[in-house]
């Protein structure tokens, strides 16, 4: 039996860029090679695809670039072909591929734009649809979409691109409706790239600058004090959640830093919290995903207040698979091994 050809994306025009080459080495290692056979695609910083043929262990630090075998590579968007466009030397060849696994994070990859194009070629591809992946990137939808639907989340106001013209008088309308500390976050991003604490106006001013560094629309939500849980959600149609696990953060709050540059940040699995708050963290989990259509795997963050108060932090549709990412971590708790989850995402997928 011939293998079933699925073509790994990494990399992409995103500030997630260089997390996508971490998940995107643990997940070609990690799908079995009985069953499949990978066509890595990579995308560079500046959009060129590159179809690599090289060893996966230079990726996660980029080199995979500097391959001499790298060709130009796309992905056609007509259905007819169903596959990745080669050229080399001058020619053109096109491979069919049964699947693609977006390893995408990020601006053009959890935001509905890749999905598009994966959409209009015809071919399956593992995580959720174009709306549902631009629904839960934009802050702002997500929460307007999750508040409707009754899931508590932190007050929050946004900030338009537009509105930088009178940001003083902006911030000073925030501070009254809002106690600092506050948190300041582009609009679509992940990985907590951009986040920052205000404590004052002016540190307020300068944090939603910097956010728009990273996006045209910026939200500012109020400080939550309470553990940091998240919750894996695997499936389509009946999705079923994970046991809750804890982030024990070795900054202030769980930043970039934090998460991919110190390495000292702990994860505490199951987290250790009354049977009551689990129970609700995995029903709200379950709640949001059907609420904002979506399919396939999403990590689920939230806060658990002193009081017991479950708030719905935010939803990452194509969650981190690197060696301490807690979707992949919190799957193996439950006895899914790595192998086991890409080939069940993977096959989930193709039943369409």
């Amino acid at each position: 039996m011939s293998k079933i050809k699925v073509a790994v994306l990494f990399g992409g025009v995103s500030n997630e860029h260089d997390i996508s080459l971490i998940s995107a080495s643990n997940i070609i290692s990690a799908i079995p090679a009985d069953k499949y056979e990978v066509i890595p695609i990579g995308i560079t910083k500046k959009g060129r695809w590159l179809y690599y043929p090289g060893d996966v262990s230079l990726i996660s630090s980029g080199r995979w670039e500097a391959h001499p075998d790298c060709v130009p590579a796309a992905i056609l968007p007509d259905p007819m072909y169903k596959g990745i466009m080669k050229i080399s030397d001058g020619c053109c060849t096109v491979t069919r591929i049964d699947a693609v696994f977006p390893a995408l994070h990020g601006q053009n990859g959890e935001d509905g734009a890749i999905q598009g194009l994966l959409k209009l070629s015809g071919i399956p591809y593992v995580g959720c649809d174009i709306i549902s992946s631009a629904n839960c990137m934009d802050k702002t939808a997500a929460h307007t979409m999750l508040e409707a639907n009754g899931i508590k989340m932190a007050k929050w106001k946004c900030i338009n691109a537009a509105d930088l013209g009178k940001l003083d008088d902006i911030c000073d309308e925030i501070a009254a409706e809002m106690d600092y500390p506050l948190f300041i976050k582009p609009a679509n991003s992940g990985s907590s790239v951009g986040v920052n604490k205000a404590t004052s106006f002016e540190e307020l001013k300068n944090a939603v600058k910097l956010a728009f560094s990273h996006d045209k629309k910026v939200i500012v939500e109020e400080y939550i004090k309470g553990r940091e849980l998240e919750c894996a959600v695997y499936g389509k149609d009946n999705p079923f959640a994970s046991q809750v696990g804890e982030i024990r953060s070795c900054n202030e709050f769980y930043d970039y830093e934090a998460k991919y540059i110190l390495g000292t940040s702990g994860l505490s699995i199951p987290a250790d919290i009354p049977e009551k708050a689990s129970r609700e963290i995995r029903e709200t989990a379950v709640k949001a995903f059907k609420t904002m259509g979506c399919s396939g795997l999403s990590r689920i963050d939230f806060f658990l207040k002193e009081d017991g108060t479950v708030i719905l932090n935010e939803i990452n549709t194509l969650p981190g698979f690197t060696q301490i990412s807690m979707y992949p971590k919190l799957m193996e708790n439950m006895g899914i091994s790595q192998s086991e989850l890409l080939d069940k995402l993977i096959t989930l997928c193709l039943e369409g």
